[in-house]
């Protein structure tokens, strides 16, 4: 009995590996806050609606399915990031290393137990969440693909902010204003990247599969 090909579409190859990094690339640029005018965020969220965007496209291309088996196998990168990260804060370091680096390297990269677990559980709920809402709009109307992306973006980018927020800081800090300002950061920077990439992933995919 010869063995089935299973040779992956060309561009679901692409996004995949495109997928994998913004994975890991979020929680390295997450421990940096930037100022979009009177809004402000923690910049990871570049990458993550990268992730949101890239997801509703998979879905929109080749089924709600595969987007969601995409959005689970983003879990091991994400755990391998996190292990590895832990790994090395424990190494010593060198004593050569530049100085300001050697300082910098552990306030950057490390994050508490509570923060790893939220980013998991804020990432697991909010991308199946995305893909669910996006592809019941699909049936319900079968076109704007962009508007749909918006619409489940803003929608799971909420409940992410409030699983996040809640899981790092509950019994620490005032959260009520943490988690409202977030929210409305990452739903304005929602409509403005996620349809953009949204409609960039489903006609590049048409394309390369081609």
């Amino acid at each position: 009995m010869q063995p089935q090909n299973r040779s992956i579409p060309s561009a679901l190859f692409l996004f995949s590996l495109i997928y994998g990094g913004m994975v890991t690339l979020g929680g390295v640029l997450g421990t940096k806050q930037v100022a979009l005018g009177p809004l402000a965020v923690e910049a990871g969220i570049f990458p993550f609606l990268t992730l949101v965007a890239i997801s509703s496209g998979i879905a929109e291309l080749y089924g709600k399915d595969t987007a969601n088996r995409l959005a689970r196998f983003g879990l091991i990168p994400l755990a391998m990031a996190i292990g590895l990260t832990f790994f090395v804060l424990r190494l010593p370091t060198d004593p050569g290393m530049y100085e300001p680096a050697k300082d910098a390297f552990p306030i950057v990269l490390s994050q508490s137990g509570r923060m790893m677990a939220a980013g998991i559980c804020a990432y697991a709920v909010s991308l199946t969440l995305n893909i669910w809402i996006f592809s019941r709009l699909a049936r319900a109307t079968g076109r704007f693909a962009g508007l749909r992306g918006f619409i489940a973006a803003a929608l799971s980018q909420v409940v992410d902010t409030a699983i996040f927020i809640t899981i790092s800081f509950y019994g620490e800090r005032e959260i009520g204003t943490i988690l409202l300002g977030q929210a409305l950061a990452k739903v304005v920077l929602s409509a403005f990247v996620v349809p953009v990439v949204i409609w960039l992933v489903v006609k590049l995919g048409r394309k390369l599969d081609a």
